[in-house]
């Protein structure tokens, strides 16, 4: 009988940098839960792989003196060495560089144009002639190109679209008839509510930069990333190559997993291009909450970003990715700090796990001799632990299937707190100093080792190399270190422990902080830039009131801005804001935001805005200041 299937993916990653401890996160997460799934008997395939295509790639290329594939190839080597530091048992990996990804793009993007999918036509915006770009008004700093501060022209550039507002209705049936499609819910809801403000096509080549994939049939024209990056979850099965053979095999995808800011294009635009092959959309994409520092979102540019090499070589791979998996609450967003990680150590693994193993093996070391005897008595209050062993696998997979991982762990930490808790409840060094208790004592420090070697077992997807040597110590066979084996009383009650190593040494938390700044790991970013100071009389000329949103809306062929009608206690005035791809117009009708009144008028794109909305940056991204519901619209803010 074959084995049940399981396809689990992460992004591909852009290379323009080396990765930072966010794409550690993304990528540990998949590999737990394929490993997870491995346990279970699953043929599974899992996928990563490098995004390498692109006008950035070109540029920054030619910035260091070299070409686009000797750029890529480099920073894909490292990318390659970090994923073996951390452990990540990946089956595939692709690169979009790679000969057989490329021939199936063109023969994909050649299927969606015979097919009346794609059609050409013509991208027009704002360029930057020395950038080779094309801008938004939003995107244009005072007036000019965000990237060089040049002068930027209207201008236009032949290219392919894809019609892709010919799927929004199947799209929300796709949501409707698969509520488990798009997770957590919050992302549905978005997703809902940016197609139901309507589809716009989708271009899906340009002639402005080379570096990219050709297409075939119309010289000078480069696959743009949509179909080109998008695509690498069936050019690695197979699709459209002779290369693999595994399609039929593992598509449709089990899992997508990626962070939330990338969740539209696997959601909205992913889907809808495989309807337009006719092929079966992913059974699952799960979009993840950020991994935050106190200024905000890890960021290459803003230069926030942590280095998981450092860490992973102070304290081991293993703390590194059990920290990531249990302190932030998956789908949401989580802070990560260098003080955080340090008491996640401290605590959980070093007096806890840790702590437990080493009394464990330490008594029957000192009490035994290293090796139990047969002859053991039970008690009522072995009881519990017993349960708990017993229930822990259900708990875990359930968790996992939910992909609620940092749950799946405190399932797991509650069976080493009451083993903890029961050594203090049973006091084996009283039993120790009378004869006739050592069957008693050697019943409880055998449950200790059963405990020790369930949670062993069920660790190892989140920390593989840490549970064989939690194993080891205790003396359980080989034979029982699989999912089956996830019941307590199965080991030999004759066990044979081996004093090894401490797992997880206590870490002297100020000593270390201060080692991690030599090091430049301080987990806030750079110092803030200030403006120069003002008087208390300027600040006041600055009209700050709290308005209620009546409407909201899109701005026809502007990307990022959309378009508020406010109430601000006397009349209603139109403001645009360019926050569009980080709020849909629905949510925020109703909501009360602070608006800088007496903001000379702009006209943008035909509209003139009567204000500015104030909003918050969180490291890439912009968050609207919402002001709290109570506080009546038109109230002065000081």
């Amino acid at each position: 009988m074959d084995r049940k299937t399981f396809y689990i993916t992460t992004p591909i990653y852009y290379p323009s940098d080396k990765l930072h401890i966010g794409h550690g996160y993304t990528t540990v997460a998949a590999d737990a839960v394929a490993r997870f799934r491995r346990m279970q008997g699953c043929d599974v395939m899992f996928l990563t792989g490098t995004d390498e295509h692109g006008q950035k790639i070109e540029d920054k290329a030619k910035a260091a003196g070299v070409g686009p594939q000797e750029y890529v190839d480099k920073i894909v080597a490292g990318i390659k060495e970090l994923w073996k530091l951390m452990n990540i048992s990946y089956d595939r990996f692709i690169r979009t560089t790679d000969d057989y990804h490329e021939a199936s793009v063109q023969k994909i993007f050649k299927t969606l144009y015979d097919n009346g999918a794609i059609y050409k036509g013509e991208y027009k915006g704002l360029y930057c002639k020395p950038c080779e770009s094309f801008w938004t008004e939003s995107q244009l700093k005072d007036g000019k190109c965000p990237d060089c501060g040049g002068e930027v022209y209207e201008a236009s550039e032949e290219a392919y679209f894809f019609r892709l507002s010919d799927y929004a209705e199947r799209l929300l049936k796709l949501y409707e008839d698969e509520p488990d499609f798009l997770q957590p819910a919050t992302r549905l809801n978005e997703m809902k509510a940016f197609i139901n403000q309507g589809l716009e096509d989708l271009c899906v080549s340009r002639t402005s930069f080379t570096w990219g994939v050709p297409v075939d049939f119309d010289p000078g024209h480069i696959v743009y990333v949509w179909v080109d990056a998008l695509s690498n979850y069936i050019t690695a099965l197979g699709y459209g190559n002779g290369k693999y053979d595994d399609f039929e095999k593992y598509w449709p995808a089990d899992v997508h997993l990626m962070a939330k800011e990338i969740v539209r294009f696997h959601s909205v635009i992913w889907p809808a291009l495989l309807m337009a092959l006719e092929l079966p959309t992913p059974k699952k994409v799960f979009g993840h909450g950020w991994l935050l520092l106190d200024s905000g979102k890890m960021s290459k540019s803003k230069g926030n970003v942590v280095d998981p090499v450092i860490l992973c070589e102070r304290y081991g791979v293993d703390a590194i990715r059990y920290y990531l998996m249990r302190e932030i609450p998956f789908g949401h967003d989580g802070v990560f700090s260098n003080e955080g990680l340090i008491a996640r150590i401290n605590s959980d693994l070093a007096n806890d796990l840790g702590n437990l193993l080493s009394r464990s093996v330490a008594m029957i070391d000192r009490y035994f001799g290293g090796t139990l005897p047969e002859k053991q008595e039970a008690a009522e209050i072995d009881g519990e632990l017993a349960a708990m062993c017993d229930s822990l696998l259900g708990l875990v997979s359930e968790n996992i299937d939910k992909l609620m991982l940092p749950n799946a762990l405190a399932e797991i930490m509650k069976v080493v707190s009451r083993a903890n808790k029961y050594i203090d409840e049973t006091e084996p060094w009283k039993l120790a100093k009378d004869e006739a208790s050592k069957p008693r004592l050697a019943a409880v420090l055998y449950n200790l080792c059963e405990a020790l070697r369930v949670v062993s077992i069920l660790l190892e997807p989140f920390m593989p190399s840490t549970s064989p040597k939690i194993r080891e110590q205790i003396g359980a066979p080989a034979g029982l270190s699989g999912l089956e084996s996830c019941r307590f009383g199965l080991a030999s009650k004759a066990l044979i422990v081996k004093k090894g190593e401490v797992l997880f040494p206590r870490i002297n938390a100020e000593e270390e902080l201060k080692e991690l700044e030599k090091h430049g790991e301080a987990e806030s970013a750079p110092a803030l830039e200030h403006e120069a100071e003002i008087s208390y009389e300027d600040f006041m000329k600055t009209e700050l009131r709290v308005c209620r949103v009546l409407a909201c809306e899109k701005v026809e062929k502007a990307d990022k801005l959309l378009k508020f009608t406010l109430f601000d206690g006397e009349r209603e005035r139109t403001v645009l804001s360019g926050i569009a791809q980080w709020y849909s117009p629905g949510e925020l009708i109703g909501k009360k935001v602070a608006l800088v009144c007496n903001l000379a008028p702009a006209k943008i794109r035909g509209i003139v805005s009567e204000g500015m909305i104030l909003s918050s940056d969180v490291g890439e991204a912009a968050r609207l200041i919402i002001i709290d519901d109570s506080v009546p619209e038109g109230s002065r803010i000081r």
